[in-house]
């Protein structure tokens, strides 16, 4: 099982300045074929500067959650980190 992409991402608009929050779509590799699967996720940053991921999947999910959940959100901190995530 793999990630291969983040798409479709939308940032919603949320009063709370330290909370970024966004809807999208994961397109993951197993079984040898792409699925794509609804995602919402809250980034929040705390006073120190740690920021939290927390993924929430709004589909139906044909494969073992917490793998599946953990890599989604190594991608999800990737693209933060470089800066590709909507504004």
């Amino acid at each position: 099982m793999t990630v291969i992409d983040i798409k479709e991402m939308v940032r919603k608009d949320v009063p709370i300045y330290y909370r970024r929050v966004y809807d999208g779509k994961a397109v993951v590799e197993f079984a040898g074929k792409n699925h794509d699967m609804p995602i919402k996720w809250t980034i929040e940053t705390s006073p120190l500067g740690i920021k939290e991921t927390v993924i929430n999947m709004t589909g139906k999910v044909d494969y073992p959650l917490l793998p599946l959940i953990k890599e989604i959100k190594k991608k999800i901190e990737y693209l933060d980190s470089e800066g590709k995530l909507p504004l």
